[in-house]
């Protein structure tokens, strides 16, 4: 039997993550208008400008399930179809990005993340496909 990669998981549950966000979203009966925000939290990239540091701390804490889980059960606290529906949409977002490979940032560079290097590998001068 062959090994699935712990990563393959973690991109399996972003899809999981996803597809109950949208289902969630639907059952409840949220207008369609707020999915124009679905993106917002990739303007978190702007804090690259000020280094990887800054830029992974930004990225990390736009892109992780406990801040919509907060927002999610303040919107269920204060009653506020609002706040549930935009906690939906940001994890759909978040689920997404796992989905297709988009995890955490490390401090080093946008392309490390805890679901590997993003991008192609390099390959060496020869041309043999084996990582420089």
């Amino acid at each position: 039997m062959n090994f699935i990669p712990v990563t393959t998981y973690l991109r399996l549950e972003g899809g999981a993550a996803l597809g109950l966000s949208i289902a969630a979203y639907v059952h409840l009966g949220g207008p369609g208008w707020p999915w124009l925000l679905v993106l917002a939290p990739d303007l978190s990239f702007v804090a690259y400008r000020f280094g990887p540091r800054t830029g992974a701390l930004a990225y990390n804490l736009s892109h992780t399930y406990l801040l919509t889980a907060l927002l999610g059960l303040l919107g269920l606290l204060l009653a506020s179809p609002a706040l549930q529906f935009a906690a939906l949409i940001w994890t759909a977002h978040i689920g997404w990005d796992r989905l297709w490979g988009y995890g955490l940032k490390q401090a080093t560079a946008f392309q490390d993340t805890h679901l590997g290097r993003l991008g192609r590998p390099k390959t060496s001068q020869t041309g043999t496909g084996v990582n420089a």
